[in-house]
This record gives structure tokens, sequence and C-alpha cells, in this order.
């Protein structure tokens, strides 16, 4: 049987009048990627915060690597790692310095935090900007350094929020390859994301939350099947999209919608049919919310 690294069952919390999370029940199997997505307000980060013991909840059980967060709390953060939205890095220390300084608060003795820097530095591609002050680096620098530092001491559960928001295209797939590469040492990732091609590229299972619920949880190509077998793309005259429609992907499906649309559009309307991506997958499972907002 395939043990658990998370274990969630009814778990709420409130801040105020404001019921952040109502009643959470949710697994992820060790050795594997959870990634959760949501709109903003959706209770991604506190839900994140409560399961790395920064926040704590009102109701539920939650167990992390086995302990339980309300009566465990040291067992569960000798569990855990955390990377959160910001990079959390001395800007005054050189690389070598911030992971040598917290080697040594982790226990490490001066020889022993010698030996690891040099590994995370090599591991996270830093070598080369060891003796660099943090505060000269890039944002895919920093936020690597942010990682290595998370990893001083090796957990088996990785929490990582937002771990790529601000950085350009190539530091994130860069970042993208790490993670996975933690994964097939056999570290549990939970993560947060703004990215729906993030969650798509990484997760085994995503968790959709909305309105402090999860509306949504399951592979991404088992979510992708619950917006439709194939989506019609609408674009106008001047190529731009002004509409995409779910189908089951059935030749008697298409016809009628195209058929339809016929009646209703301009002939110079272009129409493309293609697989659901993250994007339908979020739309279609948060449409009430967003339509709330707009």
């Amino acid at each position: 049987m395939r043990k658990y690294a998370v274990e969630i069952q009814g778990l709420y919390k409130r801040f105020g009048s404001q019921q952040v999370l109502d009643g959470i029940d949710l697994k992820v199997p060790e050795g594997s990627v959870l990634a959760l997505l949501g709109p903003n307000g959706a209770g991604k980060t506190t839900l994140v915060n409560i399961m790395s013991t920064l926040v704590t909840p009102d109701a539920g059980t939650l167990l992390i690597n086995g302990y339980d967060v309300s009566r465990e709390r040291q067992k569960v953060q000798q569990s855990i790692s955390l990377t959160g939205q910001f990079a959390a890095v001395d800007e005054v220390l050189t690389a070598e310095e911030n992971l040598r300084m917290i080697c040594r608060l982790s226990g490490l003795t001066g020889a022993e935090a010698r030996i690891r820097s040099t590994e995370l530095l090599a591991y996270f591609d830093l070598a080369s900007a060891r003796s660099k002050r943090a505060g000269t680096f890039s944002g895919g620098m920093k936020r690597r350094l942010d990682l290595a530092i998370s990893l001083v001491v090796p957990k088996p559960v990785l929490f990582l929020d937002e771990p790529t928001t601000g950085l350009d295209t190539r530091s994130r797939r860069a970042l993208w390859d790490m993670i996975l590469q933690l994964k097939s040492q056999g570290i549990t990732i939970v993560l947060t994301t703004q990215y729906l091609e993030e969650a798509d590229q990484l997760a085994d299972r995503i968790a959709v939350l909305d309105g402090g619920h999860i509306v949504a949880e399951g592979s991404p190509e088992e979510l992708k099947s619950r917006v439709g077998g194939e989506v019609l793309e609408l674009r106008n005259a001047e190529d731009e999209v002004i509409h995409r429609i779910p189908t089951s992907g059935s030749i008697g499906d298409v016809a009628n919608t195209l058929q339809e649309l016929m009646r209703q559009l301009p002939t110079e309307t272009r129409v493309g049919i293609h697989r659901p991506n993250m994007d339908e997958v979020f739309i279609a499972l948060t449409e009430k919310k967003m339509e709330e907002i707009v």
C-alpha cells in the first residue's frame, strides 16, 4: 500500500469574518508532486502555511509524514522544508556564506558545513557565483539559492509557495528541472503556482481551490477530460480568440456545435480545434467565482 506524506481531513480556517478554508480533504502520496491552483484569495498560501506549522487551523486533522501538526509540531518541522513566495536570502552575504550560516544553524560542524555548501552550490549551478553577494544575483539565481538553503538538511516533504513567480521563462524552466530532480530523489513536493503550464508540467496531481473548497482534484489529464474531449476555438477577422467551447470530441457533437455557430457568428469567423489545456480547465472549474469577481 502506498503511503501518504500529507493527509488532510476536515480542515477549517477563518480570519475574522472570512472563512478562508472550509472543510479541506486531501491526500498526497509519498514521492509525488501536488500542485495547488486557485484564484487569488482561494486559500492556497493559508493551506501551505498550516501544513508548514506557521498557522494553526481552527478544526480538522493534518498529518505530515505521519505526524500530527497540532500534537507533534516539532516532529513535523523536522520533516519539512519550506520555500516561500519571496527569496529568503541575506543579500549582504555571499552565496557560500548564506549556505554555511544555515548549515551551522542546522547543527552541522564547520567541516560539514563547507562540504554541504559546496555540494549545494554545484547542484544548483551556483558554484561560479559562490563568492558573489546575493544582492547582486538575478531573480532566478536568488530563487535557486533560496531553494538550496531550504535543502541544507534533506527533509522528506518540501513546500514551495509560488516558486517561479517573477522569473523569466529560461529561469522558470531551469527551476522546473530542479524540482523534477528533487522528486526523483523521493522528496514529496507540494507547490502553489499562478502558472497553469507549470502545474501541467510538474504535477502528478492537481487540487483546484475555490472559495475555501477543493472543487476538483486529479491528474492533469483527468482534469482536462472533465472539460471535454476537444475544445473549439473561435477567432475573429483579426485572429483574436473570441470564444472557446468544450465538446465531447465526437463528429456529431462538433458538427452540431458548428451548425449552431453558423447561425450566430459572422462568416469570417475562423474555427480551430484542440485538446483542452489547463487554462480551459481552470476557467471551467472556477467559472462561478470569476463571474462574481467580474
